[in-house]
């Protein structure tokens, strides 16, 4: 009985010491400093391990990158650069306003060289050195996409390419996907993986609480101590852009340590970018030609046919009228 006992107990301890040590390397894989999660520590200007510029706004449930007015910039970067070479970033945010069919400009979330610039792309300068994650709500009519909007691209850019908001930045992403992740009741998600040259994004934003992928593209160097960041910008349209929580993972790798390349050094670059798309407006997707606008054109082409009908009979009378005159 005593041995049986002591039997149980020794079997009780090692398995409570393999679930410790599986949390405890799990945990470890967290990076906390470059991590921000509720409750957000700081107070005034200032937060341990992240700056903010612009209009950003901390309260105790969220940061609020641009709130739902004109002509804001805001951003929020990590103080610290990251020295990891395979990580996985979870940005929890929420997108929010009270316009119905027109909003914008949308927010943006960075690996970059250079930090707390405000700019002309989404709330940060253009011409940047590293990866941008561009999460594009506005729906540009007059630029050269075939999607729908929102939007998210990714772009990897050396410091020289220019971010051409007319064209939605087609000429230069690595890749795309729709995913409509404004204004949800539920918490939205997305994930930016980036493990020996491959960037993955995922995304949870239909409340199903699991991982979607969006896009997937090999090819793609970045270096090692640039800095995390998110930034948000409103023009003549405008939207909440909140981030809730971001987490910073370090990937483990299967490879020996002896065999594991040496860590890229250069300039962010991409083996390949998409080919620049011609524009196909939402009217010849059949997207503002929905609904009651759809009706609105089909009865105006019918009084449109109609008053061309009458004008046409009368013109056919007065002709009748001007014969007879002519010849009787």
């Amino acid at each position: 009985m005593a041995a049986f006992t002591w039997s149980a107990f020794i079997f009780a301890y090692l398995i409570n010491f393999v679930q410790v040590l599986g949390e405890w390397n799990t945990e470890d894989y967290l990076k906390r400093e470059h991590t921000l999660v509720k409750p957000y520590q700081g107070s005034g200007a200032s937060m341990p391990l992240w700056d903010f510029v612009g209009s950003t706004l901390v309260t105790n449930s969220y940061v609020r990158l641009t709130s739902d007015h004109q002509s804001r910039q805001g951003g929020i970067w990590n103080t610290q650069p990251c020295h990891i070479k395979n990580w996985e970033l979870h940005v929890q945010f929420k997108v929010h306003g009270s316009g119905k069919n027109l909003f914008g400009d949308g927010f943006a979330i960075w690996y970059t060289r250079d930090r707390n610039q405000l700019g002309p792309v989404f709330g940060n300068r253009d011409f940047y050195t590293g990866l941008a994650i561009f999460l594009d709500t506005y729906a540009n009519q007059n630029g050269p996409h075939n999607h729908e909007h929102p939007y998210i691209s990714a772009m990897v850019n050396n410091g020289s390419l220019h971010y051409d908001h007319d064209r939605d930045g087609t000429h230069t992403m690595v890749s795309g996907c729709e995913a409509k992740f404004r204004n949800k009741d539920y918490d939205t998600f997305i994930a930016i993986r980036y493990q020996d040259n491959e960037l993955k994004v995922s995304l949870d934003v239909d409340g199903k609480n699991a991982w979607k992928e969006c896009f997937s593209v090999h090819g793609v160097k970045l270096p090692l101590g640039y800095f995390f960041g998110a930034t948000a910008a409103t023009g003549e349209l405008a939207d909440n852009h909140d981030i809730i929580s971001m987490k910073v993972y370090q990937l483990d790798t299967n490879a020996p340590a002896k065999y594991e390349p040496a860590a890229y050094s250069g300039l962010p670059s991409a083996d390949s970018m998409e080919a620049p798309r011609e524009h196909v407006s939402d009217e010849k997707r059949g997207v503002g030609l929905s609904g009651w606008k759809l009706l609105a054109v089909i009865i105006l082409a019918i009084i449109g046919l109609g008053v061309c009908a009458i004008v046409g009979f009368i013109i056919f009378n007065k002709n009748q009228d001007y014969s007879r005159k002519r010849f009787y």
